[in-house]
């Protein structure tokens, strides 16, 4: 008599039983096979082991309402603000959102459906990565060197600061207690995430990021503030959030699309996300407070008040968690290391940067914005600028400043005529209530990245 051979039992098996495929499904399939189950025997094992399913969360028929805190003033504005709105509908659709507003500077960026800058989603137990962006903890901080003089305190800037991509050879040093925290954390105890603590510590980036230098318009003191983000570290940590929430989408809700997938922050990886976070946020305040330290010791200058504000980040308050793409907080509840709840706010390198405090209302929802923001993108401003030269463009709209690229060569993308028209959006600021403006930082002058794809990174006191 012929002994009868089983066939194996497959995933395909399991699928046709009705079971999602998971993880789970390599360790049944291989007790199911030396065992030889089949049949009922199989079926009553399967149900032992099969995780409990997940009902579907499907995003919402409607949008959540969402408070507009801004308005059109020009055509172009009306063009903008049209796809601001258009993007924050389909947006306000994600299951877990609760609340959401829009700022003055708003622009879109990215497909519709992608938070927007100047925008800012509440979620309930969720953390969505792509509402916080690659650019985690973008941010600014302020020191007021006294009587120096600015161009003194711009000079030592751009000795001892680095733009554009990469790291530094002559590295800063960084806390144990900071890699230590890393090494505890799953998301940044690797090889990737410790070499870009150490060697973008001192770096600012490029794009939009600055080094600017003024005058405060209150006491005349000399204030340098900079602004960039947690560079190449927090980038890091967002791919691996951005891979981790898709694998949560595709089990907990596949019809969100993929840039609004989140991670539960009731799991063991949300925590373990939420303080990834924290450690990259540390890490920015850190980057950018030893830029403005080495300054200091290069100017021979004292230093009598500093603060610094994040604005492209998450904020926590009991369950929600506030999703904020280019705003800036107000409220101290989303800053622990708050000065006596000022924040800044920058515009453009030919205008002041505003020093603001403000409470929290039902339509601000304890956020003002982050700067001015664009109407158009940056390819569609240089197309503008066609008739007539870099150099004529730049020398039109520095007049009087002293304004630094640290490649070398000029961007007129970051030039002022590519944001919004900075008094509106400080109308604006006023009219919603978001901020009253304490002072202002008038300009002296600046260093940004300049293009960077160029090749040249050279350092120059000005463009030749």
């Amino acid at each position: 008599m012929k002994e009868t051979i089983l066939a194996p039992i497959t995933g395909t098996t399991l699928i046709d039983l009705g079971y999602q495929p998971g993880k789970w499904f390599a360790t049944a399939l291989r007790y199911a096979n030396e065992n030889g189950l089949s049949g009922e025997a199989l079926e009553a094992y399967i149900a032992t082991v099969a995780p409990e399913a997940v009902e579907e969360v499907l995003p919402f028929a409607e949008p959540v309402a969402y408070h507009k805190n801004i308005r059109a003033e020009t055509e172009l504005d009306a063009e903008n603000v049209a796809s601001v709105f258009q993007t924050m509908d389909i947006l306000m659709k994600t299951p877990t959102l609760v609340a959401g507003a829009v700022m003055p500077d708003a622009c879109p960026t990215g497909a519709p459906g992608q938070i927007p800058v100047g925008g800012v989603a509440v979620a309930r137990n969720a953390i969505h990565p792509a509402m916080h962006s690659a650019d985690v903890c973008c941010s600014v901080m302020m020191t007021n060197f006294g009587d120096a003089e600015p161009e003194a305190i711009l000079n030592a800037a751009h000795a001892i600061t680095h733009f554009g991509p990469g790291g530094r050879k002559d590295l800063f040093d960084l806390p144990e207690e900071l890699v230590e925290r890393m090494r505890k954390n799953h998301f940044l105890n690797n090889e990737k995430g410790l070499n870009f603590a150490a060697t973008h510590l001192g770096t600012q980036g490029d794009g939009n990021h600055f080094l600017y230098v003024g005058r405060s318009e209150a006491t005349g003191d000399t204030v340098m503030v900079t602004h960039h983000g947690s560079r190449g570290l927090g980038a890091h940590v967002y791919r691996q959030g951005m891979h981790l929430a898709e694998r949560f989408r595709r089990e907990l809700s596949p019809k969100t699309p993929g840039k609004n997938a989140w991670i539960p922050f009731d799991t063991e990886e949300g925590a373990a996300y939420w303080e990834a976070l924290q450690i990259v946020r540390d890490w920015t305040k850190l980057n950018h407070t030893v830029i403005h330290e080495a300054t200091k010791k290069g100017a021979n200058a004292g230093a009598k008040d500093r603060f610094w504000n994040e604005h492209n980040f998450v904020f926590k308050s009991g369950d929600l968690f506030y999703h904020a793409k280019g705003a800036t907080p107000l409220d101290d509840k989303f800053v622990p290391d708050s000065k006596d709840g000022l924040r800044l706010i920058p515009l453009n390198m030919a205008e002041p940067i505003l020093v603001v405090r403000g409470e929290t209302t039902a339509s601000n929802l304890g956020f003002a914005p982050h700067g001015a923001g664009r109407n158009v993108s940056r390819t569609a401003h240089i197309k503008a600028k066609a008739g007539k030269t870099v150099r004529e463009v730049f020398d039109e709209e520095t007049a009087g400043l002293d304004v630094r690229f640290f490649t070398g060569s000029i961007d007129i993308s970051e030039l002022p005529s590519a944001y919004k028209d900075a008094a509106a959006v400080q109308r604006q600021m006023e009219e919603f209530g978001l901020g009253e403006v304490v002072d202002r930082i008038l300009p002296y002058g600046c260093i940004m990245a300049g293009n960077t794809g160029c090749g040249r990174r050279r350092k120059k006191k000005r463009q030749a």
